[in-house]
């Protein structure tokens, strides 16, 4: 199973093209739309309600493994390029940028619009996506042009993409839970993702950052009832042994995970964040699906403590969240400044 996330701003033509590559699932502040008819599974994942809300956008990047970045023929907006950074940071290198609305335009625009989107995204992990034009107009002459290319080339990016996720399948369990609710006479169902290793049923399995133990008593993929799920699988799980005001999104089962609510945070600060970091700034940080308000303690360049680190500049951050977040050594850890333009600032692990 492959899991893209279609990404863009409120006017990209996203959910329009999300809606057209699978049949809707699950809806809330992301919207997903699953693919059955082929042999590998797919499931689109539309940060809805971006760019309002940062943690749509997060969230659905942080479900998956590859990226369709929606741009229109009218051009680049502040929010595409927060896409951008936001994908880039988080360290994509495989994605594609679909030029929506193609329809609308003509090819010279469109051929202008494709070299500036090279030019803006050089250095990135994205300057080497492919750039496709697109329309999903039922009523335009050239009706649905490109949406064909677009499917082949995420089928060729699901073939790179496959072995990434079988080699992970050994590694300990570890779910991420991005909505639960409770079912009279069965209790308490998450769905979520397994981002490593494989789950079965029966297994007793840590649930955190609660830190406390649930049975699995059941699992679905695609609506289906299965025996064990592994790397990649789109999942509904029942649980026994926890109650719904337990769960929060983001929340992981796993074997064993880090717990904290400070971190020092090994990071470079983007170059499009202006105003850098700075001591005693409140930031937001995104950290998988978990989320939370985090003070700035001290900024560390070269081993000096310092009162400000700059645009590019790689430093170590130390901040404070209000509330324990569970982690991996792997997971990249996000920061934003809400009241910026640019909102997000900086990207890198914890020590």
């Amino acid at each position: 199973m492959t899991n893209i996330a279609v990404i863009g701003d409120e006017k990209s033509g996203r959910s329009s093209l999300a809606s057209k590559l699978g049949k809707k699932g699950t809806d809330s502040d992301i919207t997903l739309y699953n693919d059955d008819r082929h042999e590998r599974k797919y499931v689109f994942i539309d940060s809805k309600s971006y760019p309002k809300s940062l943690k749509s956008l997060t969230a659905a990047l942080n479900l998956a493994d590859m990226v369709v970045l929606c741009v229109t023929p009218q051009g680049l907006t502040a929010h595409t390029g927060e896409c951008i950074i936001a994908a880039d940071l988080l360290g994509f290198r495989h994605g594609i940028i679909a030029i929506t609305m193609a329809d609308t335009s003509y090819g010279a625009v469109i051929d202008d619009l494709k070299a500036k989107l090279k030019k803006i995204t050089a250095g990135t992990t994205l300057e080497n996506w492919d750039i496709i034009a697109l329309n999903t107009n039922k009523d335009a002459p050239n009706a649905f042009e490109g949406v064909d290319t677009l499917k082949d080339r995420i089928h060729e990016l699901a073939d790179q993409i496959e072995p990434d996720l079988r080699a992970k399948d050994e590694l300990p369990p570890r779910v991420v839970i991005d909505h639960f609710f409770n079912v009279t006479g069965i209790g308490i169902v998450i769905l979520g993702r397994v981002l490593q290793g494989t789950i079965h049923t029966h297994d007793k399995i840590g649930l955190y950052p609660v830190d406390k133990k649930v049975d699995i008593r059941s699992i679905q993929t695609h609506d289906i009832d299965v025996k064990a799920a592994s790397t990649g699988a789109r999942v509904g799980v029942g649980l026994k042994g926890l109650l719904e005001r337990e769960l929060e999104r983001g929340f992981l089962l796993s074997d064993s995970e880090k717990m904290s609510s400070e971190f020092d945070i090994r990071c470079r600060v983007s170059a499009f964040a202006k105003n850098g970091i700075k001591k005693d700034d409140s930031l937001n940080m995104f950290v998988g699906l978990q989320s939370d308000s985090v003070r700035v303690n001290k900024i560390t360049v070269n081993g000096s403590e310092v009162e400000k680190a700059g645009p590019g500049q790689e430093c170590i951050v130390t901040v404070e969240a209000g509330k324990k977040i569970a982690y991996s050594p792997d997971d990249l850890f996000l920061l934003a400044h809400l009241s910026e333009t640019q909102r997000f600032v900086a990207a890198g692990k914890a020590d």
